[in-house]
């Protein structure tokens, strides 16, 4: 489809196009590179509810995965090695020269998507990606549809088929910042998860294997409370995935934020089994944000539904094997309320 407009031009001379959806209060901006939600605002809040850029040319760049549908597994693979129905394989190593990070560099963060539907209120696209495409087996091909509904809803369907065993673990990877769109930090925002556990990691970032519970830790936020919290003279940084149940189900809420100054609300909901918590601690572009806005370490938080890291070497984990005649099927949905 060439509706929309177009946003810029890549390195290699292929033209971008944005297209723009409104409804339920909301409009956003998706972009042809990545999925990526380029703009999102609230009818009634002034500012941009994500981090984003104005122009094509620092999405090319940057590797903070503003906005993006990441795969084809979100999130760490250790050692970028998993044995899949009898085989070995070794995925790119993008993170630490060691690991696998959100499907390698050249991810879906970072690939052309193309858009099969545009209405009014809903965007489709759709991505081929090839058997071998960093080190994964079997082709896969994926669909995501953003639609906004009433009321205040985002809602992104993400569908995927396989005619070879995969892995598929995809999640969108947005930073939300409730109050100013990013010109100041996200740690007063208050959060409250749904989960009862969490993976550990190690000093790589790699769960250690096992699933601990969030009692007693400073990683409970059962009951709503901000972000903002000390350790030895330091602000605690989150980046560790949030057990919500053991597979897939039926559409629940996980989350809940609440901008500090602005008093917007979101809530995501999602049929994932798990939650990665980021806040941000590594954000540092070069290049201006929305609105000229300068992003630091904390502008923004993410909050990625997904499945579990590692799970390809844990089987123990809810699993993300796609198999032949299988088809992924994730809904999440951020639902935002002004005050």
């Amino acid at each position: 489809m060439k509706d929309g407009e177009v946003f810029g031009t890549t390195q290699a001379g292929e033209a971008v196009r944005r297209f723009t959806i409104r409804g339920g209060g909301i409009t956003a901006n998706i972009i042809g590179i990545g999925a990526i939600i380029q703009d999102l605002r609230l009818t009634g809040h002034d500012a941009p509810l994500v981090l984003g850029y104005d122009r094509l040319e620092p999405y090319e760049t940057d590797r903070a995965f503003f906005g993006a549908v990441v795969g084809r597994f979100a999130n760490r693979i250790g050692n970028g090695r998993f044995t899949l129905a009898g085989k070995r394989y070794q995925t790119e190593r993008n993170f630490l020269g060691k690991h696998t990070l959100h499907g390698g560099s050249e991810g879906y963060f970072h690939r052309p998507w193309t858009v099969s539907l545009h209405g009014r209120d809903f965007v489709t696209l759709t991505l081929h990606d090839p058997d071998g495409a960093m080190g994964f087996p079997g082709a896969l091909d994926v669909t995501c549809t953003y639609r906004l509904k009433i009321p205040g809803t985002l809602s992104m369907e993400l569908t995927a088929t396989c005619e070879e065993p995969t892995l598929c673990n995809l999640a969108q990877h947005s930073y939300f910042n409730l109050d100013d769109g990013g010109a100041s930090d996200i740690l007063d925002h208050r959060l409250m998860l749904n989960a009862g556990a969490f993976t550990p990691v190690d000093a790589e970032m790699i769960p250690t294997g096992v699933v601990k519970p969030v009692d007693g830790t400073p990683y409970d936020f059962r009951q709503a409370r901000p972000l903002r919290m000390e350790m030895e003279g330091e602000q605690l940084a989150y980046d560790l995935n949030y057990c919500l149940a053991s597979s897939r189900g039926p559409l629940h809420q996980a989350a809940w934020v609440q901008g500090a100054n602005s008093g917007v609300e979101m809530e995501v909901w999602t049929t994932e089994p798990g939650l990665q918590l980021y806040s941000g601690q590594y954000v540092a572009p070069t290049s201006p944000g929305l609105g000229g806005r300068r992003y630091k370490a904390f502008s923004g938080l993410c909050l990625e539904a997904q499945t579990w890291p590692d799970a390809p070497n844990r089987p123990y984990f809810p699993q993300a094997t796609l198999w032949p005649g299988q088809i992924y099927h994730q809904v999440t949905e951020y639902r935002f309320r002004l005050p």
